[in-house]
């Protein structure tokens, strides 16, 4: 199935692909590719929202079945959280046929029984962005309101929950967990703050008073608007640090979620080949990435006959044929 990432003259893929592409997988910090699979194409795609954070490489596994990969803050993560083109990735993921997204992200420990290195696969959000972020394909003039209540896909979470005995640790620490609400039987609740500083050590303190379990600034609007989208979303957050909580540490440094963003990144990769293969065969047999199929069909508050064409016509980009064009 693999091939050495410096084999590929990435600049030689093909820049066109016209397989269906339904798995899509979002690279977090530490994460800006999957080195066990065999590129076959890179598209650059411009969307009606903008470009993406980077080219889609698509590859392929030993059994055939294609796989999108997106960096989310860039190839040289030169995009701050704050800037990331949400509205751009999400909706050029769609238009390649993407049904389910597996996200990666590296997040702050707000809980003692999380550790650094640790993975952890969440149910519930809390946003604390500040509003700058674009959250939503819908605009003045055509209004939609989508289902959040349960921001990632169950199904999703329940099958990466199987996948812990991949998870390697190396030597001097201890062994990496993976947490999910299959099994700990409760939330797990990323908080989602705007950044780019880590959190003070009071805001810190008051997460964990809301029952917040890791912190980040990328979930949002990166969930949200995969909802609208129809798509199937789950999050795995790789745990780099204890956050500022924990009165006997110094606050968090850059420094110390560098040291474990390499052993965080070998276990990534692993972990999403292991779950790739599973889903391929839970999507071909429908079982995945079809739940929110026509959800936003019938959320749309504004009558499709007051709106106005370019509206439309970039709705069409992501929903052809749910609202006539006249």
């Amino acid at each position: 199935m693999s091939q050495h990432r410096e084999s590929i003259d990435f600049a030689k893929l093909p820049t066109h692909f016209n397989e269906p592409v339904e798995l899509g997988i979002i690279g977090g910090t530490g994460l800006y590719h999957l080195s066990s699979l065999t590129p076959v194409a890179r598209l650059t795609l411009h969307t009606p929202w903008g470009a993406p954070s980077s080219s889609i490489t698509i590859s392929k596994t030993s059994t055939g079945f294609n796989v999108a990969f997106l960096a989310r803050h860039g190839v040289h993560h030169d995009l701050l959280p704050s800037d990331v083109p949400s509205t751009a990735n999400i909706s050029a993921l769609k238009s390649i046929g993407v049904k389910v997204i597996i996200a990666f992200s590296a997040v702050g420990s707000l809980k003692q029984e999380i550790k650094p290195r640790d993975f952890v696969i969440p149910n519930q959000i809390i946003d604390r962005t500040k509003g700058i972020r674009n959250s939503t394909f819908f605009e003045k003039g055509f209004v939609a309101h989508a289902g959040f209540g349960e921001p990632f896909d169950p199904k999703l979470s329940s099958i990466i929950s199987e996948f812990e005995h991949v998870l390697e640790n190396e030597d001097g620490h201890p062994q990496v967990k993976l947490h999910s609400k299959q099994l700990d039987s409760k939330d797990l609740t990323v908080i989602c703050m705007e950044g780019p500083a880590f959190s003070t050590r009071a805001e810190s303190k008051l997460y964990q008073s809301w029952g917040g379990s890791v912190i980040n600034m990328s979930v949002i609007p990166e969930a949200k608007l995969a909802r609208e989208a129809e798509i199937s979303y789950q999050m795995i957050c790789m745990s780099t640090d204890y956050d500022a909580w924990r009165e006997d540490d110094e606050p968090v440094t850059v420094q110390t979620v560098v040291g474990n963003l390499k052993a965080n990144s070998a276990n990534a990769n692993k972990l999403a080949i292991e779950i790739i293969e599973k889903l391929e065969i839970e999507i071909k047999n429908g079982n995945i990435g079809n739940d929110l199929k026509n959800s936003m069909k019938f959320s749309v508050s504004t009558n499709p006959k007051g709106v106005k064409r370019e509206l439309l016509e970039k709705m069409h980009y992501l929903f052809p044929g749910y609202w006539p064009l006249e």
